[in-house]
């Protein structure tokens, strides 16, 4: 519920209201302080796990980072950045490592960015890491329009959009001799240049930028598009973390009067309470919250 009906549920006005709850948005849960009242569920298993990173866009605030243990549908790392910088995801990853002890992951997915994989490389080692289909796909069709006049354009969508539905070897290598006959059929398109007119800073440019672009995303940097063909405990999309991102635009909604700072804040609770999962647990999150800060 938002403020308002709230406040008519409890029969209080929505100034007590919001002394009431003030001090939880002043004083948001740390990933340290649930991990002690609520283990995540790998401490106790031995089963391998995927691990998993996006973030949340806060507008000029930063950026929710969302570290998930992708196996047991987990949130288990969170914090508010201004970037997704590689030092902001090595802070983050190293005190995840802290946290975890032995229990390291034993693949991860992500959408590929430069920094998100140095990250995890330096705190997790060399442990398969797949790269987001849906994301590709996606970078893609925004570069091959459905509408497109050319045929090449089209028929390079077409296979973005093919790779979500490769789930075995022989899918893969049909795949792959595909983009490979695409190539070879449009490869003219891929170098033709437009000359520069007179009076310009640019002596020339390719004419198809954007179908260079689209092809070099499916083509160069093959191997982890298809890891989890090699792992199958690792996913070949990062749809659990989408649709966590999903949830929370939702109830960020249901709260637009908020700050920046008071949004991150209530994310940091939303993410300690999707760790319970009895009324004890909660009340161990009371207990292990109240401890932690000082009024």
């Amino acid at each position: 519920m938002n403020r308002s009906a709230i406040a008519v549920f409890g029969r209080c006005s929505t100034r007590t209201l919001s002394s009431r709850f003030i001090q939880f948005l002043d004083h948001p849960p740390t990933p340290e302080v649930v991990w002690t009242a609520i283990p995540p569920t790998l401490i106790n298993s031995s089963e391998n796990w995927t691990y998993g990173v996006d973030g949340k866009w806060l507008g000029r605030t930063g950026i929710f980072l969302i570290h998930r243990d992708i196996t047991h549908k987990e949130n288990l790392y969170w914090s508010c950045v201004t970037s997704e910088s590689y030092e902001a995801l090595v802070h983050d990853t190293q005190g995840l490592v802290t946290l975890l002890g032995t229990r390291f992951p034993f693949g991860a997915v992500s959408d590929w960015k430069g920094a998100i994989r140095s990250a995890v490389g330096t705190s997790f080692g060399f442990i398969p890491h797949q790269r987001c289909l849906v994301h590709v796909d996606r970078q893609a069709k925004r570069l091959c329009p459905k509408q497109s006049p050319f045929e090449a354009t089209r028929l390079l969508r077409m296979l973005a959009t093919k790779l979500l539905l490769v789930k075995t070897k022989e899918e893969q290598k049909q795949w792959q001799e595909e983009l490979t006959q695409w190539t070879t059929t449009y490869a003219p398109m891929l170098t033709e240049k437009t000359i520069a007119p007179s009076g310009t800073r640019r002596r020339w440019w390719y004419t198809h930028g954007n179908i260079r672009r689209a092809h070099r995303l499916l083509t160069h940097d093959h191997p982890p598009l298809f890891v989890f063909l090699d792992n199958p405990g690792i996913p070949s999309t990062n749809n659990a973390l989408e649709g966590v991102n999903s949830q929370l635009k939702d109830k960020l909604g249901d709260h637009r009067g908020l700050s920046r700072i008071r949004q991150a804040a209530f994310l940091s609770w939303y993410m300690a309470f999707s760790r319970l999962k009895t009324a004890q647990d909660l009340k161990q999150l009371w207990a292990t919250w109240k401890t932690s800060i000082s009024f």
